[in-house]
């Protein structure tokens, strides 16, 4: 498969540094595409992109404001190129979604009842023993 088209602009300084742990995140998220899914619920086939997904956002989420390892130019680049969700990241950085899996899982049009996710829900106040995975990307708990 082709790699995924980037801007004509050349990446910033320090690139070098991020470019093999994207193209391997890039690779999974390739090989989860293609992974039949005979067997699983409807849902349960996109499970392992949304975890790819957040898996590459919280990289460079963590890089930027963690860490401090990437420099803002190189942060905006992999933003502007769609390689970090800047959407998902806004979330991270408000109080309460520090932890959040994705933006499904606090849309409130998505559900019955015009709630959260089950997944948003705290640990503490589920029932002690069952396990809750999230329609939406299977979390099993993101609260916090």
């Amino acid at each position: 498969m082709p790699k995924v088209k980037r801007s004509k602009k050349p990446p910033p300084d320090g690139w070098e540094l991020i470019e093999p742990t994207i193209d391997e995140l890039d690779q999974k998220l390739r090989e989860a595409e293609i992974e039949p899914h005979e067997g699983k619920r409807k849902v349960e086939g996109l499970w392992p992109i949304f975890r790819i997904h957040h898996q590459k956002s919280r990289y460079i989420y963590d890089l930027f404001y963690r860490r401090k390892a990437i420099s803002r130019e190189l942060y905006e680049y992999c933003l502007k190129e769609n390689i970090a969700d800047k959407n998902l990241i806004a979330k991270w950085k408000k109080q309460g979604y520090e932890n959040l899996c994705c933006l499904r899982c606090i849309q409130t049009r998505d559900t019955n009842f015009g709630t959260n996710c089950i997944c948003r829900v705290p640990k503490g106040k589920l029932e002690a023993g069952k396990i809750v995975e999230c329609v939406h990307c299977g979390c099993r708990g993101c609260s916090g």
